[in-house]
């Protein structure tokens, strides 16, 4: 409690001088939307590997995870706990080292400890995603040597979405599919002047058990049944959220507060259901062009601060009977200042304070009662050339984790330790010709290990093993380097990324003792390297620019486009002589898109190669191939546009195994990815 009133003060104080300043300027200026992970400094171009999905593109991907949601973006895969569970994968590397952001800041759940944990993130409700691959977004946290994903939605408001007579702007969703009966709806509306914004969303998911292309047993209530469906799938889900916005002439000031809930089937077993409950307040505020004010030193061009606070709970059922209980409390404190071009380089420095309760109780508890404290501080600078720009920065943290025991189980000691990792990084950006560009980042990473890295000590029932944690573990270490290309000619297009991730201590969990009757894992630290390649281009086969007037497509004739992806990575254990387990195999993938007037319609298909390299003792995964298919229209009414569409996944109804899922390994043939399925939706904005 202490903590959090020293962080509430804190935010406190520097919202209220904000606000003081604020109003002691004059001169309305907005600053243009920016990407925000990738280009703090807001620049058109990217040195770090980056893509970025909104529209009509994040409309038609959509699925209930954000993992499925991702996967398949070149470099991107998912951990695929059935279709209620999954978080990213990038580059071969999952958990805590890919950090997951909602509007920057920390999403606040238990999704890295667990496969089977829920991502507490509701794609329904996001205007845009971002994927950072690489280490080099220093300023969201050193551990994310995978990557980084931050979900973006407007509950506050960073800028005046109305003239000073006010307006109202929506937009709503709904949805259909065939393959588990999904209902889905979601609806959100803002209003506000020049001065103030509000906003409201809300989102309701109902799904039964996922088809799946082999027939599949299923016992419940001691009654077994065979049907083409995996078991205990289904899932309800619900959420929503209120947020606001105050603005003043050289910033802002707002709020928001939402909640998820969600409850769904485990898959690995018949009868154990999650039912899971998050809510999260969020506070921030902004001041800018603080060039003008000598009170403010003169060097300063804006700050901004971020406070959120997160808990979460769930609790796990047996045949509907509750049983453990997961909880986790977690508060962030942001601070970020843009300083004025000094010496030829510009940039952004900052600091992050986090705490983390975490708790279980239960038989099934694996890990202690236990609290993170972090204090970060960063820094990312740019220096333009008539050649490119170089980028560079840094980040030192201290981080103290520490195990509180158990008021139960006596095997959980209390303990305490501290680190101090340093991250670093130098990329820059080279344009060779007015359409082509190279780019390179090198980065230094360390991070922490987690608690349930160090004290862990139980039966891990999602996965079937006995978890070992080892409290003597030091920082994971690594050096990664990253070089690219990319070309584009108008819609023609073409990237290509290398990249190679050398780690001299790796926090692997790896087998320690198979004579036991489920097999003991230990947190073991390893030498690792992963290698690998990520490629995309898209080549317009026929065009003609369109226009519209007062709603009504003027041109007949449209686009013809052919867009490609590959990626592949290699990921050992240098110390063995083993691969890496969980890791995507090389995937290839290519459709063609046709646009006419309001018409729009995909045929795609992806072929992922067999995964063989395994560790020993592990199943290889085979290969499939999967096509797809999507129609879309879009028509206008007064001010009101639709968008209807067609969705048609896994069209030949292919039986395909993930392989970067632990259900491979653990429940062989027991969670096969989605068969065939028909989505129908419509999005209605005005």
């Amino acid at each position: 409690m202490k903590f959090l009133r020293n962080v509430m003060g804190a935010w406190a104080l520097v919202l209220s001088g904000m606000a003081l300043c604020g109003l002691a300027l004059s001169e309305t200026k907005t600053l243009e939307a920016v990407t925000v992970t990738a280009n703090p400094l807001g620049a058109a171009d990217w040195i770090a590997p980056v893509m970025s999905l909104t529209g009509s593109e994040l409309l038609l991907r959509t699925q209930p995870t954000l993992g499925e949601t991702l996967s398949g973006l070149p470099g991107v895969s998912s951990t695929y706990f059935g279709p209620n569970a999954s978080r990213p994968v990038i580059r071969g590397l999952d958990g805590d080292r890919v950090r997951v952001l909602q509007n920057s800041g920390a999403s606040g759940d238990v999704s890295a400890l667990s496969y089977d944990h829920a991502v507490s993130l509701e794609p329904m409700l996001v205007e845009r995603i971002e994927v950072l691959r690489g280490p080099a977004a220093l300023m969201y946290g050193g551990s994310a040597v995978g990557g980084v994903v931050n979900v973006l939605d407007n509950r506050i408001a960073r800028e005046a979405m109305f003239e000073a007579g006010g307006g109202v702007l929506g937009k709503a969703n709904a949805g259909w599919a065939s393959g588990n009966r999904e209902q889905s709806g979601a609806v959100m509306v803002e209003t506000g002047t020049d001065r103030f914004a509000l906003h409201v969303d809300a989102m309701s998911r109902n799904t039964q058990d996922v088809a799946v292309p082999k027939d599949q047993s299923c016992t419940r209530g001691g009654v077994t049944t065979v049907a083409r469906s995996m078991c205990n799938s289904a899932s309800q889900s619900w959420g929503g959220a209120v947020g606001g916005s105050v603005f003043f002439d050289q910033g802002y000031v707002g709020a928001s507060l939402s909640t998820q809930g969600m409850s769904y089937g485990t898959v690995a077993e018949d009868q154990v259901r999650i039912g899971m409950l998050s809510s999260r307040l969020a506070l921030e505020g902004e001041l800018k062009d603080l060039r003008r004010s000598e009170a403010l030193g003169g060097w300063l061009q804006s700050v901004r601060t971020q406070f959120s606070r997160n808990q979460y709970q769930h609790t796990e059922f047996a045949a509907e009977v509750p049983g453990t209980v997961f909880a986790s409390t977690g508060n962030e404190l942001r601070l970020e200042a843009r300083h004025l071009k000094t010496a030829g380089w510009e940039g952004v420095l900052g600091m992050q304070l986090e705490f983390n309760e975490f708790s279980a109780v239960g038989s099934e508890a694996f890990a202690p009662f236990s609290q993170t404290r972090s204090q970060g501080l960063f820094v990312h600078e740019e220096y333009p050339t008539q050649w490119g720009r170089w980028s560079a920065g840094a980040r030192v943290e201290q981080v103290q984790v520490e195990s509180l025991g158990h008021p139960t189980l006596a095997r959980f000691q209390a303990a305490s330790r501290s680190f101090t990792p340093q991250s670093y990084a130098l990329g820059a950006l080279w344009r060779v010709a007015s359409d082509w560009q190279l780019t390179s980042n090198l980065t230094w990473n360390e991070r922490a290990p987690k608690d349930y890295e160090l004290f862990a000590n139980g039966t891990h029932v999602a996965t079937n093993t006995i978890e070992i944690g080892q409290s003597n573990l030091g920082k994971e270490k690594s050096s990664n380097l990253d070089v690219g290309a990319a070309w584009k000619r108008g819609a023609h297009r073409a990237q290509v990324q290398v990249f190679v991730h050398e780690f001299s201590n790796f926090i692997s969990l790896e087998l320690s003792d198979a004579s036991t009757e489920l097999p003991t894992y230990t947190y073991t630290p390893v030498q690792a390297r992963l290698t690998g390649m990520e490629a995309s281009g898209n080549l317009r086969l026929l065009g003609l620019s369109q226009e519209q007037e007062s709603g009504v497509w003027t041109h007949t004739r449209g686009t013809l486009d052919l867009g490609v992806r590959a990626d592949t990575v290699r990921a050992d254990n240098t110390s063995t002589g083993q691969a890496l387990p969980r890791v995507a195999p090389m995937r290839v993938g290519a459709h063609l898109r046709w646009t006419q007037g309001p018409w729009s319609s995909r045929l795609g298909v992806d072929q992922v190669s067999a995964q063989d390299r395994v560790p020993t003792g592990q199943l290889a995964t085979p290969g499939y191939q999967m096509w797809n298919a999507a129609l879309s229209f879009r028509e206008k009414r007064g001010r009101t546009q639709l968008q209807w569409f067609a969705r048609l996944d896994n069209m030949s109804d292919v039986l395909a195994y993930s392989a970067t899922s632990i259900l491979t390994q653990t429940a062989p043939g027991k969670a096969p990815l989605p068969g065939r399925s028909v989505k129908l939706g419509l999005q209605v904005s005005f």
